[in-house]
């Protein structure tokens, strides 16, 4: 938990501009502080109707500058409506589907309550309850908290939730992807009904609007569509390549010097892990983050990346959730996704809150239409790098069966696609006599 105080600021203060001109002085020079002066659309759209305390259901990508959308008019409300703190209760909950994005949304409500005295703490798993357990036991203003830990606190007894005045549901989808949806709904069961809710997801699909549905009232919707916020403004480039040329590839890129920060996307944590160690040989400095890490390490590894310590960050998709980091050079797709809107949220993170980026993305054969879907999405057909010595005309005219991954359990044989093992029948019978078990069938990873 932070407990700020009023501070003098060092920065330049430049008058803020649209939306921000709502804020009071504190949170304008605060804005200012983080180098920004103009709001983002999502910012412009939210800031006013949460000002008035209105619910809202906001779509939108992270990098878009959401989070301070609504973190900024959430401190202006506790400030202007001051409350003794109560033991073991919060006035503001904001729930994040992973650590990374908790820890994130701490950080702002931390750098924009920098000049005012607004109590905060993040809650999450991995890590040790007892500090949380000691920030709730004085009080606090605002819990950021992933849905997991969340429950086990209030489950014994440590943090009452009928006190929230804010409930922010961060990430949706996410949430719902990652299975988190009946914490959730036991979490809001505790919420008194008077309440102010926030609802941020970066899709609406049914599943989605089902569940904004149940928690909101008499909302406003938001949507900033990412087609006209990061894809626009990113430099897209493909590079077709064999799957073990990739490595090679990846190394001759990251030999040029501008390439000063790079986020790497693969789609395994195997692949992460394998593709940092090939760097590391080669005195390139990288870090994997993905879900095999342990919460101290994966903040360690984002910190050093943060911190400019180490250039290349190798992650999966979910490790990545909400990773803001500024400057961020280049993305790599060292792996296409298998969802067009998953790439959008990739290269995304080289395109910040407005600022332009560069995006690169590897395609194999069996990942061509991967890419096919991927320019649909986009609608443009993404320029082609041919001049290197690793560009493969079979992974950019692949077609058909060999334009697809192979299904689980699937092998390329000499004639095409066969079974893994025995061809499908009766299946053969576990020896009766052998001094070592029977093999186990195996998926393709």
């Amino acid at each position: 938990m932070y407990n700020t105080h009023h501070r003098k600021s060092s920065h330049p203060h430049i008058p803020a501009r649209g939306a921000f001109t709502r804020l009071m002085p504190e949170l304008q020079h605060a804005v200012s502080d983080r180098g920004y002066h103009t709001p983002t659309p999502i910012q412009e759209q939210v800031i006013a109707h949460l000002l008035e305390g209105r619910d809202l259901i906001g779509c939108a990508q992270t990098g878009t500058g959401k989070t301070a959308a609504f973190v900024l008019p959430i401190l202006q409300y506790l400030t202007k409506n001051p409350r003794p703190r109560v033991r073991g209760k919060n006035r503001v909950l904001v729930l994040a589907p992973t650590r990374e994005l908790a820890a994130q949304i701490g950080d702002s409500v931390r750098n924009y309550g920098r000049y005012l005295k607004v109590s905060h703490t993040v809650i999450f798993g991995g890590v040790g309850q007892n500090p949380q357990v000691h920030a709730l036991g004085r009080g606090v203003d605002v819990v950021v908290a992933t849905p997991g830990r969340l429950l086990d606190l209030v489950n014994q007894g440590h943090i009452r939730l009928d006190g929230t005045e804010i409930f922010v549901l961060d990430e949706a989808d996410r949430m719902l992807d990652m299975g988190f949806i009946h914490d959730v709904k036991r979490i809001i069961a505790q919420l008194p009904k008077n309440r102010q809710t926030l609802f941020f997801s970066a899709t609406m699909d049914p599943k989605v609007v089902k569940l904004s549905e149940e928690i909101v009232n008499n909302a406003v919707f938001v949507s900033v569509t990412p087609d006209t916020l990061t894809v626009d403004r990113i430099v897209q480039k493909v590079f077709f390549v064999d799957k073990e040329h990739k490595d090679a590839l990846l190394a001759q890129l990251l030999e040029a010097a501008h390439l000063s920060r790079v986020l790497v996307f693969v789609q395994m944590k195997h692949s992460a892990d394998k593709v940092v160690r090939n760097l590391q040989a080669l005195n390139i400095s990288a870090i994997a983050i993905h879900g095999n890490k342990s919460q101290g390490a994966r903040t360690g590894a984002l910190g050093k990346f943060k911190s400019g310590h180490i250039r290349v960050l190798v992650a999966t998709d979910i490790a990545a959730r909400g990773i803001d980091v500024d400057s961020i050079s280049h993305v790599i797709n060292y792996d296409l996704p298998n969802s067009p809107e998953i790439y959008v949220h990739r290269i995304g993170r080289t395109a910040r809150a407005g600022a332009d980026g560069d995006a690169v993305s590897f395609c194999s054969a069996p990942e061509r239409d991967y890419l096919r879907a991927i320019e649909k999405m986009v609608h443009m057909t993404i320029p082609a790098d041919r001049a290197h010595p690793f560009h493969s005309r079979t992974a950019e005219c692949a077609t058909g069966a060999a334009a697809r991954p192979l299904p689980k359990g699937k092998r390329a044989g000499r004639k095409g696609i066969t079974a893994a093992r025995a061809p499908a029948g009766k299946h053969k019978k576990r020896p009766a006599s052998r001094g070592r078990a029977w093999p186990r069938r195996r998926g393709r990873w």
